[in-house]
């Protein structure tokens, strides 16, 4: 049974099909691994801390900066300067107290891949295309469902790879693991808000994928123009010589 702080924290929730108290205790029993807490991983944290998922694990290596404010809604000038997953902590603690945040600071493969052994969902939140496909790798070896997001510039694309599905792709099938340049956010730029957007997307893909309700965007990859305020929806196979995912062998390598 909910206490009478979680009916009255979470009633919104609770009045809507498919979740009820039920919905709402599998979201407080929940554990997601969240990695990269910039202008992605900003919303998808505040709103799964104001979801009452019960524990959030917080991966991020980088300090605060001026610039990051700009997207990074978590942060504050009051903590720039200080570690991202730091700041978040206060941020998400002064949300929901009763929400457990773990924090992984480091750039430890092991740590990180320990942590994602005991989480439900993952979220990718990371910027860099190396991460990407380390969290990938790890996703398909402990069958861990993966939401994944990107923004720049003006536009953003989110996606679900879950390899509890034998037909399910994963992000290798959908990039190749070879990309000669990198663009980022500091060298192309990007609208913040088209963060956020990409961000709370991720978020609810996650809450229904713990929720188990409605379709999520397993095989299916949404791209948003921000521009034109346009969304496309591009269907996303599994690749049979994907040398990840389709491998009898289970190829393995973080």
């Amino acid at each position: 049974m909910l206490s009478k702080e979680q009916l009255e924290r979470y009633s919104r929730q609770v009045v809507l099909p498919g979740i009820g108290e039920s919905g709402q205790r599998r979201l407080l029993e929940a554990k997601v691994l969240i990695v990269g807490l910039g202008g992605l991983g900003s919303p998808v944290a505040l709103y799964l801390a104001a979801a009452g998922v019960g524990q959030l694990v917080l991966a991020d290596f980088d300090r605060v900066n001026i610039p990051d404010l700009q997207r990074q809604i978590i942060h504050r000038m009051e903590t720039v300067g200080e570690l991202k997953v730091q700041s978040a902590l206060l941020a998400l603690k002064s949300l929901n107290p009763a929400v457990e945040v773990t924090l992984l600071s480091g750039q430890n493969l092991e740590e990180l891949e320990c942590a994602l052994k005991q989480v439900d969902v993952i979220v990718d939140c990371t910027d860099n295309f190396g991460a990407r496909f380390s969290l990938n790798r790890m996703s398909v070896y402990h069958k861990k469902p993966l939401v994944s997001g990107a923004a720049i510039r003006m536009d953003g694309q989110v996606t679900v790879f879950d390899p509890r599905d034998p037909k399910s792709p994963c992000y290798q099938c959908l990039y190749p693991e070879v990309f000669a340049v990198q663009d980022t956010c500091q060298m192309s730029g990007i609208l913040g808000s088209v963060a956020g957007i990409v961000g709370s997307i991720q978020a609810t893909e996650t809450l229904k994928l713990l929720l188990g309700i409605g379709q999520t965007l397993k095989g299916k990859l949404l791209l948003l123009n921000a521009l034109t305020m346009v969304f496309r929806e591009v269907s996303v196979i599994k690749d049979p010589l994907c040398p990840l995912c389709s491998c009898q062998e289970g190829f393995y390598n973080p």
